[in-house]
């Protein structure tokens, strides 16, 4: 009676076989047998299935027919009415669930397996349940599916939040709330594996460090919030001109670092200036005053993809304080060939 399933799980096996005088087969009522009205003990079982606060149902293996249905699934799936499980319990079926689980609940010679126990989301109505399933002889010894299933959508609805909020937490671990760019956790982790691969493929990596200009007097102008909006505008003019292979995060305060797999110093100084020219047109309206803002940036390049990440930010911390140095709104650059600094803030 289920969609696909998850959670599955054989228990030993138990045998149950199940006589005319002792369990209901009537799928009008389950208070009669196949041969009659149910004697003393059988009405007493009927009367306790019916009373579970769980589905409870025995179908046919073979014509997958409705046997038995208690007064619980009578209520939710209506009555059988001589129909098959598929045709009761599921919705949209025309023919047999492809996802039935009979042909696990029996061995190659046609032995009852034991209890399997899963879980599923109905078709139907919408609801989670555990299920436990085994087959059992029947009363004129055919094998047949015996099923209870539990609802446990609430408890399924629980797991579904905390994993959401497991998931949410994560993210948040790696992600700047702010702009919902990589934080520095996450690049430190990228930007290690980015240089691990560029030193096996001897392939080059760039770093460019960023630093908003006068970010201070922002801040001390028109408040923190302003100073937010700024930093979350420069996020979004910044995301469009990186590659998917890089890494773009913001590291702390105002300032801002990309990683550049597979690039070369010419490569990178050109996406330094197409990232400073960007942040140069930049126009944020706020409280009737329009904020601009600009950015100096530093290069550093590893040629032969052998120096660290701690090296290659130093490099590019240093080219970005020269830009400072010489006016600000400016690129400048170095390259650290086999984990030495080679030159130091070059202009571009």
């Amino acid at each position: 009676m289920s969609e696909k399933g998850d959670k599955r799980q054989n228990l030993p096996r138990r045998g149950l076989n199940v006589s005319c005088n002792t369990a209901p087969t009537s799928v009008k009522s389950g208070l009669e047998t196949a041969n009659g009205p149910l004697d003393v003990a059988g009405a007493s079982l009927a009367r306790i299935l019916n009373s579970l606060d769980a589905l409870v149902y025995v179908a046919d293996m073979e014509t997958r027919q409705l046997l038995f249905i208690n007064e619980y699934g009578r209520k939710v799936w209506g009555e059988p009415a001589g129909r098959r499980c598929w045709e009761v319990l599921q919705s949209g079926q025309s023919g047999p669930c492809a996802f039935c689980n009979n042909a696990d609940l029996i061995d190659a010679a046609g032995n009852p397996t034991g209890v399997q126990v899963w879980e599923f989301l109905n078709t139907s109505d919408g609801r989670w349940y555990q299920c436990r399933d085994q087959a059992i002889r029947w009363d004129d010894g055919r094998l047949v599916r015996l099923e209870i299933a539990t609802d446990i959508s609430e408890r399924k609805q629980l797991e579904q939040e905390l994993e959401a909020a497991r998931a949410r937490a994560e993210a948040l671990a790696w992600t700047d709330e702010l702009t919902g760019l990589d934080n520095r956790r996450a690049f430190f982790h990228l930007g290690r594996q980015a240089c691990r691969q560029s030193a096996r493929s001897q392939r080059a990596v760039s770093v460019i460090m960023l630093d908003i200009d006068h970010f201070k007097e922002i801040n001390d102008t028109y408040g923190h919030s302003a100073g937010d909006r700024v930093l979350q505008k420069v996020a979004e003019t910044l995301r469009p001109l990186v590659r998917d292979a890089d890494v773009l995060a913001r590291i702390g305060g105002e300032e801002f670092a990309l990683l550049l797999p597979e690039t070369e110093i010419a490569a990178a100084e050109a996406v330094a200036e197409r990232l400073r020219q960007a942040l140069e047109s930049v126009v944020i309206e706020w409280e009737g005053s329009a904020l601009r803002c600009t950015a100096s940036l530093g290069v550093a390049c590893c040629l032969a993809g052998d120096a660290s990440l701690d090296t290659l930010l130093t490099e590019a911390d240093h080219a970005l304080y020269a830009a400072k140095q010489q006016g600000r709104n400016r690129v400048r650059h170095g390259v650290v060939p086999n984990g030495d600094p080679s030159r130091r803030a070059s202009p571009v």
